[in-house]
């Protein structure tokens, strides 16, 4: 068994111990990445066994000290797993990235009920339930909790709805926490992702619940995953409380502000003029 303590490696989050959950791949697998390289011992979390393993054994080639515990967010039992994973391997747990979530590309009138529960509860409890497990390591460690939300949270997106709701909620969340635990030095920051490449595997659900490919993006919006996890990690740095990525961002932030019908009027025009934007 691995000895439990958090390798002693140079770099802004040296002997720092984190779970990044989703990271098997995408944002979450660069995110993770980017904290091995900053000397944090880094607990990969995602629901494929092989996929995860082959980031693990990756990150492991290349001299970091890296566990993986397969575990779903919405399961509140996998989420202690995944809490104990990092104790067991390091000894400890300062910093958390909610990452995991699913998804959507359906209108809501067309929305099985069933489908609408799963994305809302893939970005609610998915966030949630890590977070409740390893509270108490968190707390012992005065650490860090970054959600990992989304521009869409601000103003919401047509054919979004699970998706802005669940993202919208955890922004109140966070807020929420920091009053209620004032005075436990712990952070807790969001981080409002705006358009991202994705890996080409990369699915969210139609209405009827079908894995179905990410609607169109213009490639000159989005930002790579590299350059999103950068970000990610200087909040954390930073302990920030909130961060918006993209100029787009700003500006949805900007618009939702200050002219929301202004804000709505955009919406309501880009959904007859670039339909498959949203479908």
């Amino acid at each position: 068994m691995p000895s439990p303590t958090a390798p002693a490696r140079p770099g802004i989050f040296a002997g720092l111990v984190a779970i990044v959950t989703g990271s098997e791949s995408g944002i979450g697998r660069e995110t993770a990445r980017l904290l091995c390289e900053a000397g944090a011992a880094v607990v990969l979390n995602g629901r494929q066994p092989e996929r995860l393993e082959h980031t693990r054994q990756v990150l492991a080639a290349a001299g970091h000290a890296v566990a993986a515990c397969v575990a779903d967010v919405t399961d509140y039992a996998d989420c202690e797993r995944l809490a104990a994973t990092a104790i067991t391997h390091f000894g400890r747990l300062d910093v958390l990235v909610t990452n995991a979530s699913i998804s959507q590309r359906a209108y809501f009138a067309d929305m099985q009920p069933e489908v609408f529960a799963r994305v809302l509860d893939s970005n609610v409890y998915g966030s949630v339930y890590p977070l409740m497990a390893a509270l108490p390591h968190l707390r012992a460690s005065r650490g860090s909790v970054t959600f990992i939300s989304s521009i869409s949270a601000l103003n919401g997106m047509p054919s979004g709805s699970a998706y802005c709701a669940g993202k919208a909620a955890i922004s109140n969340l966070a807020h929420t926490l920091r009053l209620e635990l004032a005075d436990t030095g712990l952070h807790f920051g969001v981080v409002h992702i705006g358009f991202t490449q994705n890996d080409p595997e990369k699915r969210v659900l139609d209405a009827a619940g079908q894995p179905v490919p990410i609607a169109h993006r213009p490639p000159r919006w989005q930002k790579s995953q590299a350059e999103v996890a950068a970000i990610i990690v200087r909040h954390i740095q930073k302990r920030k409380r909130r961060t918006v990525i993209s100029f787009l961002g700003r500006i949805i932030v900007l618009v939702h502000n200050t002219l929301p019908r202004l804000g709505d009027w955009v919406v309501l025009t880009t959904i007859k003029r670039m339909r498959k934007f949203y479908e």
